[in-house]
């Protein structure tokens, strides 16, 4: 059996998932439960969310930040979540997954009321919906072949050496790779972290650019593969550091939930609760975001 067919099969085995999966307890069926109207106020989605005990949100499948194990969906933005939700009030959190491209469109749709897929915070993100406080930074790295024979290290040497870069569809490695010219016939988008880690294994590209806690991660689930991350860096566009600062995301209209939730999340970030939940997933320290980083200079493109 070909190595790369075993390591493909074997990470779907952890990590895919289908439909609605309750984030531990009893299962939550999705034909019992509505996604409530939106908004703020009497009968906003806070209010309804609260009545009901139950919350839905919408993940993309990307270890480590949400993801299904054995049929139940954890990660660093669902575990948080369910925290941050239990202290609303809301017991009882309900998983969506669809294609990380897709998770705001979907939001918007209503089919589902939040996003925890640590998506990280950009302009074009924030005109189409509203993002929490930051919940985490992290810098982006590459996976490259052990020993890195074309010594690619970065987005300008995979530039310079004109290899082929995998990244996944609708994040911001893509734009940044798109940013900084590399050709669009070397620039490799994927629906999912599967794909993406079979595209290095059969050589349709030699390296794969995501958040270095995502690779570190990837690799960690497949440790037969022959593949190692590169230190992490922060990309530099038109002499704009691209910090990778993620955090949850909201309809526009729901205010009142997100202000609640933001009230806990902070309360978890300053107690050091946060660091507690999220360590198990490869988050330490120096993942939690700075307070001179906001979520309105990063929306704003500062």
């Amino acid at each position: 059996m070909p190595h790369g067919e075993w390591t493909r099969r074997d990470f779907f085995m952890r990590s895919a998932a289908a439909g609605a999966v309750a984030l531990g307890g009893p299962a939550v069926l999705a034909a019992c439960t509505q996604v409530p109207q939106g908004g703020s106020g009497s009968g906003g989605t806070l209010q309804s969310a609260r009545s009901v005990g139950v919350i839905k949100v919408g993940i993309a499948g990307e270890i480590p930040y949400g993801y299904t194990d054995k049929g139940v969906v954890t990660g660093e933005a669902p575990e948080v979540a369910k925290a941050v939700f239990r202290n609303i009030g809301i017991a009882n959190v309900q998983a969506d997954q669809v294609e990380f491209g897709q998770l705001i469109q979907s939001l918007n749709a209503r089919q589902y009321d939040m996003v925890a897929a640590g998506m990280a915070i950009l302009p074009k993100r924030c005109e189409n919906a509203a993002f929490s406080d930051v919940d985490y930074v992290t810098p982006t790295a590459f996976l490259v072949p052990k020993g890195n024979p074309q010594q690619v290290r970065n987005f300008d040497d995979a530039k310079a050496k004109g290899v082929d870069v995998a990244v996944l569809s609708g994040t911001v490695e893509q734009q940044v790779a798109t940013d900084l010219g590399l050709p669009k016939d070397k620039i490799h988008a994927y629906d999912g972290q599967p794909e993406l880690l079979q595209a290095l294994l059969t050589n349709r590209a030699y390296c794969g650019a995501l958040t270095d806690i995502s690779l570190r991660a990837l690799v960690a689930q497949n440790p037969g593969a022959p593949l190692e991350v590169t230190d992490g860096f922060i990309p530099v566009v038109n002499g704009k550091r691209q910090i990778q600062a993620g955090g949850f995301v909201f309809r526009k209209d729901d205010n009142d939930l997100r202000t609640a939730f933001n009230t806990e999340l902070k309360k978890l970030q300053s107690s050091g609760q946060w660091l507690q939940i999220v360590k198990p997933f490869g988050f330490a320290e120096s993942n939690v975001p700075p307070a001179d980083i906001t979520t309105e200079q990063l929306c704003a493109g500062k």
